[in-house]
């Protein structure tokens, strides 16, 4: 199968290592990169970083998002409506599609190989020279196909890997025109990962110039950690957190009650969030993106955010076991002229090519590693092995540092707090219940950030369990932390939560649900560009519709991998 864009970013990535044995010019015939120094690889792993981020992608996918109706309130692009409707995104222009995302992270899977293969071609005794650089090319290849995958596959789960597709793992650059390739399986994309985490994690170094914006050695652990809990292995993910964590996780996570005094307006709040001085941010990355503004405090996209019914009843002014919403240190941005409820963490800048024309790109900084959400995960990773005492202390160590009067969770008290309200609906009700006296009375119930979970990945204990409480409430607790960063899309396919499409009023209510996505829709692995699957590499599922409008079995459109 023929990959033409990758094909062609994979030249250029090769093409750097490619020296001119013309003398007679005594210089390159052009701007080609020539490799004879470990310094000359580092720079080479500039590139292995891509310059893309699917936060757009996934926050628009998931339940973070409605679709808001009123008179001004727009779509950004055919981009951001086909994402919040779950289209297949033909939208190929933008930093976040799926076109340019799977450029981007191709292309640094090449810059990775490029390198490694330059490593691997010295001798064993110049090897040495190179050790630091090899394990930064492994790595980065690691993590950009993990992040490939969260967009294009399904999630891991032990028992269905084998029979899931993965995507095309490349360990070489490219020699010929016409490369062909086959996805293979979700079992032997995330053993291709884990080979390299491994070989790589004790190469890791921290002698860089700006340590954040590399594989430095805690951001190494951390996303060996991240792998492993979606890699279905909890235990290595309590393992790894522990060697960034230490004995003292609360002196690492964020300095709240700073980044809470500055002011929600402009790039304060959200520059100050990636601030490569910051202790959280274990590693930083700049790329192209509309994210900051979309997702911002413009005029830019407001059919489709994160408004003020889902900010209220599920993410950031949501009622929790840990007490007042409103004691979080963060400020709930909103003005009414908006849709958007925000919190201030994705800067938005803007590169000018030409001033006076006013164009040019758009940039955003994630903090794609920090230990905030590290303690999160590795929360998850203790209730999911039953420890629920050390899952419990763990959110009490974050709401410490995030909340300014938090009440002190134990497992009794979130067991209590989740058995008291009821699962989710997508809409306001009314029910009839006995009051006091025994008399009927109407009460209208809202929308919960309780969601019933159908773990893909594991086997937990029945609905109202300790075990089931604890992880409703670290779910709860990480989609508040992670709004806007792309997270919470991997959680919903982990977790087999049912998502749906809600209209909402200016007033704010809901008017209509117009699809659901519940566990097993085959629309929730992304589908790949459309011009990879025109080469000929197999495109992601898609149910049939038939002229009756029904779905019919899968079968017919895509057989599945067999083992």
């Amino acid at each position: 199968m023929i990959m033409r864009k990758y094909i062609a970013l994979s030249f250029i990535a090769l093409s750097i290592g490619l020296v001119s044995c013309d003398d007679w010019l005594d210089k390159l015939p052009d701007n080609r990169m020539e490799l004879n120094s470990p310094s000359d690889i580092s720079d080479l792993l500039i590139s292995a970083y891509a310059t893309a981020h699917p936060a757009y992608l996934l926050e628009m996918y998931s339940d973070n998002t409605d679709e808001c109706i009123n008179t001004g309130w727009s779509e950004a692009d055919r981009f951001q409506r086909q994402a919040f409707r779950w289209n297949d995104i033909t939208e190929i222009n933008g930093s976040e599609t799926p076109q340019n995302l799977w450029n981007s992270y191709y292309a640094a899977v090449a810059a990775a190989n490029a390198s490694i293969e330059h490593i691997e071609s010295q001798s064993p005794e110049k090897q040495k020279d190179y050790q630091s650089q090899l394990g930064e090319a492994l790595i980065c290849r690691a993590y950009n196909m993990f992040m490939l995958s969260l967009v294009f596959c399904n999630a891991y789960t032990t028992e269905n890997a084998a029979k899931e597709y993965g995507l095309p793992y490349p360990t070489k650059t490219e020699t010929k025109v016409g490369q062909q390739y086959e996805r293979g399986t979700l079992a032997e994309l995330y053993a291709n990962i884990e080979k390299d985490l491994l070989r790589g994690l004790p190469l890791l170094t921290n002698v860089y110039s700006k340590p954040k914006f590399h594989f430095n050695t805690d951001a190494g652990n951390a996303f060996a950690a991240r792998f492993y809990l979606y890699y279905c292995q909890p235990e290595k993910t309590i393992q790894y957190a522990n060697k960034v964590l230490g004995s003292n996780a609360a002196a690492k996570l964020r300095d709240w009650d700073s980044y809470d005094a500055l002011n929600a307006n402009g790039m304060i709040q959200p520059e100050a969030f990636v601030n490569a001085n910051e202790r959280a941010n274990l590693m930083l990355q700049v790329v192209y993106s509309q994210w900051g503004a979309v997702h911002g405090p413009y005029r830019l996209g407001e059919r489709y955010a994160h408004g003020r019914t889902v900010s209220t009843y599920e993410t950031m002014q949501s009622t929790g076991p840990w007490g007042a919403s409103r004691d979080f240190k963060y400020t709930v941005w909103y003005n009414d002229a908006l849709s958007k409820y925000i919190f201030r963490k994705v800067p938005y800048e803007f590169e000018y090519t030409d001033l006076q024309a006013g164009i040019g790109y758009a940039h955003a900084e994630y903090a794609v590693f920090t230990t905030d959400v590290l303690l999160m995960e590795r929360a998850e990773a203790y209730a999911l092995t039953g420890n629920l005492e050390a899952a419990v202390n763990d959110m009490n160590t974050e709401l410490s540092a995030f909340h300014s009067n938090p009440n002190k969770l134990t497992v009794q008290n979130v067991t209590n707090f989740y058995n008291n309200i009821d699962y989710y609906q997508p809409y306001s009700y009314t029910k009839t219940e006995k009051d006091e006296n025994g008399h009927d009375v109407d009460v209208t119930l809202r929308p919960t950030p309780k969601k019933h979970l159908h773990p893909v990945f594991t086997t937990i204990d029945a609905d109202g369990s300790e075990q089931e409480s604890v992880l409703q409430c670290v779910l709860h607790l990480k989609r508040i932390l992670t709004l806007h960063e792309g997270f919470r899309l991997q959680d919903i396919k982990r977790y087999g939560i049912t998502m749906y499409r809600r209209v909402m009023t200016s007033n704010y209510e809901i008017s209509q649900i117009t699809d659901t996505m519940e566990v097993g829709d085959k629309r929730l692995a992304i589908q790949l560009p459309q011009d990879v699957m025109t080469a000929g590499l197999e495109g992601n599922p898609r149910a049939e519709i038939s002229q009756e409008g029904n779905e019919v079995s899968m079968s017919v459109v895509v057989d599945h991998i067999d083992n």
